[in-house]
């Protein structure tokens, strides 16, 4: 169990600082603003910080400590451990940088602190990380600047497991800054000299408040483990892994000293494992929220998928990408065919993708994609719908929040594309992910998106 480091009753603060410029600031400054055990600043240089007793080592806490955040050079971990040792600390959190990622001596300093560690029974997150954020709680363990996060940062059900620190500020910032997703845990990992992806992954699969869980690794410690675990829960996960390039390889190993293996050999594994694997940052935040609101539909995705669309072009394009990546169409019914034809001319009949442009001209959007949708969702051929929609500022929020609600009735999940001027569009996606229905300015995006969800349910290797 880990719970020391997810659930402590007390943190010291080792570098804790009361300059607004430096990182021991931040990490105070953030703990203070969700926490509410007890607080330990380590700095000799101060008797107080933020209004909080101040004290000049480990050993002149007067209480007990679960876990410690420590933040000054790495010289000073394996003293420092020893230290912590002695008040009964369970867990560190090291985000100092200068170890294994630094050369020989930042090496040795990594391999003696694990050593001094593993002596007196604690476990040790990091080095060279940002620590850890519980979205639900508003725990910020991590320097983080305290100026970038409180105003995006909201609960959700979305766990991330980030090795890259700096790396795993930016999934966050994108993930939560236009309001789209939720986390339940953002965990940054680095060197991985103790804790590592499996140890947390274990934790996320029993936690909970984490429905999915999303990955950027650069190497497995054990990889066996990771894909067993994997293999264990009905949870999505997802997994971007980076270095699968020799070149890529060497950048991971220069940044958080990580020998990646035979990339071929561990994406087969995950295919095996029913891991979903994407190849940039933005699929992986994309294909996380998109589990985070059809979960937990989509019980029978063995069908096709329907497509309602305003423009025949993007139907045709949409069918395309679809036969790529394996995503097969759903034959409509005859009966779904006369339904959706009431909203056509006589002259014109409907076909499959669903061109609904001139319905659409003779009785307006909401009441063609409203009956339409009533139509598609109801035909057993269809198991997800993709949706397409042109940018209008006419199109409310009761509409979007009308489709989520029969989407989760009939147990189909469904996905947006949004076309159109730029600030219609970005309106018009931000009242459909706040209905619960996830919307991309990208086609590609949907049909990936779409087919992780079923590779996801089917447990079939990818395309």
């Amino acid at each position: 169990m880990l719970d020391y480091f997810f659930n402590p009753k007390s943190v010291a603060i080792i570098g804790a600082s009361d300059n607004k410029n430096k990182g021991g600031y931040s990490i105070i400054k953030n703990v203070t603003a969700g926490f509410k055990g007890k607080i330990y600043p380590v700095n000799k240089s101060y008797k107080e910080i933020l209004g909080i007793p101040c004290y000049p080592d480990i050993a002149s806490i007067p209480g007990d400590i679960d876990l410690a955040i420590y933040f000054i050079p790495s010289k000073e971990l394996p003293d420092t451990i020893n230290e912590c040792a002695k008040k009964g600390v369970k867990g560190i959190i090291i985000e100092s940088g200068g170890f294994t990622e630094a050369g020989e001596e930042g090496a040795r300093l990594q391999k003696l602190a694990l050593e001094n560690a593993t002596k007196a029974g604690i476990r040790l997150w990091g080095p060279n990380c940002m620590g850890f954020i519980d979205g639900n709680r508003t725990y910020v363990f991590s320097f983080i600047n305290s100026l970038v996060w409180p105003d995006v940062l909201r609960g959700g059900s979305v766990g991330m497991i980030v090795q890259s620190g700096m790396l795993s500020a930016g999934f966050l910032l994108h993930a939560l800054q236009e309001g789209i997703m939720g986390v339940s845990k953002v965990c940054s990992i680095g060197n991985k000299c103790d804790i590592n992806e499996s140890d947390i992954l274990e934790y996320m699969i029993n936690d909970k408040d984490t429905g999915v869980i999303a990955c950027y690794l650069e190497s497995l410690v054990d990889g066996r483990r990771f894909t067993s675990l994997a293999k264990t829960t009905k949870k999505p996960i997802i997994v971007l892994m980076g270095g699968r390039s020799q070149e890529g390889a060497k950048a991971a190993q220069s940044h958080t000293a990580s020998l990646s293996g035979n990339y071929r050999v561990t994406s087969g594994a995950f295919r095996q494992a029913g891991i979903i694997e994407v190849l940039d940052p933005a699929e992986l935040t994309d294909m996380a929220r998109a589990f985070a609101k059809n979960m937990p539909f989509y019980p029978h995705p063995q069908k096709g998928t329907a497509i309602l669309t305003f423009s025949g072009g993007a139907g045709t394009i949409t069918t395309d990408l679809m036969e790529d990546c394996g995503l097969p169409l759903a034959k409509l019914s005859a009966e779904t065919l006369a339904s959706v034809a009431e909203f056509f001319p006589p002259w014109n009949k409907p076909d499959h993708p669903l061109d609904l442009w001139i319905a659409i001209e003779r009785h307006g959007f909401e009441k063609v994609f409203r009956g339409s949708l009533t139509a598609v969702i109801k035909d057993p051929a269809v198991d997800s719908i993709i949706f397409h929609s042109y940018a209008t500022p006419l199109i409310g929020q009761d509409f979007f929040e009308e489709l989520t609600v029969l989407l989760k009735e009939n147990k189909k999940p469904a996905v947006l594309w949004v076309e159109g001027r730029k600030d219609f569009a970005e309106h018009l996606r931000g009242l459909a992910e706040n209905a619960g229905l996830p919307a991309y300015r990208e086609l590609n995006r949907c049909v990936t998106v779409l087919n992780g969800m079923k590779r996801h349910f089917t447990k079939k290797p990818m395309t």
